[in-house]
């Protein structure tokens, strides 16, 4: 398979995944070696063929729909040969969990007059934080922001001035340093997701603390990862579309290094945010 040099400038980020506008969804997903891609969700009973996605050349595949909004569940339904695949998008920034649907989502927040700057690193007091343990308790719905937005006088008073958050995107099972993303843009459910996730952003800017993140470019998963081999093509068994198929693909954490040197998956995975 060729290695793309250049990028559309419709592919962009924002040009990817479930596309919100004020009459519907579009959706753009990336799938070379597809036959056919149909979306399927909750819009349309999760039809296997209700809604076809329609080819634009490079790979590329995009379909608009006026009868989804905001909160619709869905996955890519992926043909290739006699293969069948059923994908979450690899642009979703909401999931019901790692092994669930994507969720249509609404990146627009009220983040008022929120303006801070990072202290100079030489003046930062950083208190590198795992949500998952910072207040732990046994109840698995409690929203892990918010605990720690309880407990800002408290690190305020230790001379904290920055807080880093240990990686959120969405993991596999319920507990994790968070090392292991699946999902590399959704904000782990586990935690809050991503609306909790922007609320303590804003109380932490709030009460004068900054806020930065811990992100993992150098593997992914291995387990519950719907980017293996996402359109069914790979070479030597391995990661297919989005990784290194060959030695290059090694990490001490499993065969699944991204090839940064794909333009599309440069794309998703440079532009992590």
């Amino acid at each position: 398979m060729e290695k793309t040099s250049t990028i559309d400038s419709r592919k962009s980020l924002a040009g990817m995944g479930a596309i919100l506008h004020d009459q519907g969804v579009a959706f753009r997903v990336w799938a070379p070696h597809a036959n056919a891609v149909y979306v399927t969700g909750t819009f349309n009973d999760w039809s296997d063929d209700a809604n076809p996605m329609a080819s634009e050349g490079n790979g590329y595949w995009y379909l608009d729909i006026a009868a989804v909004k905001t909160g619709a569940e869905y996955r890519y339904r992926i043909l290739n040969g006699d293969n069948v695949l059923m994908r979450i998008d690899p642009y979703a920034k909401h999931v019901t969990s790692s092994v669930g649907n994507a969720i249509v989502y609404d990146t627009r927040f009220d983040w008022e007059d929120d303006e801070i700057k990072l202290p100079p690193i030489n003046e930062m007091v950083i208190y590198e934080m795992h949500l998952g343990t910072f207040n732990d308790t046994e109840n698995d719905d409690v929203d892990r922001f918010a605990e720690v937005i309880e407990k800002l006088d408290y690190l305020k008073c230790l001379g904290v001035n920055v807080i880093e958050l240990m990686p959120l995107a969405q993991f596999a099972g319920h507990s994790s340093w968070g090392y292991n993303p699946s999902c590399i843009f959704a904000v782990s459910t586990h935690y809050g997701g991503p609306n909790r996730f922007k609320h303590f952003v804003k109380e932490v800017h709030k009460a004068g603390i900054g806020v930065i993140l811990d992100v993992v470019y150098n593997h992914f998963g291995p387990s519950d990862l719907d980017l293996w081999q996402f359109d069914g093509w790979s070479e030597n068994d391995k990661g297919g579309i989005y990784f290194y198929n060959d030695w290059r693909s090694q990490t001490p954490w499993g065969q699944t290094r991204p090839d940064y040197g794909r333009g599309e998956a440069e794309i998703l995975f440079v532009t992590m945010r």
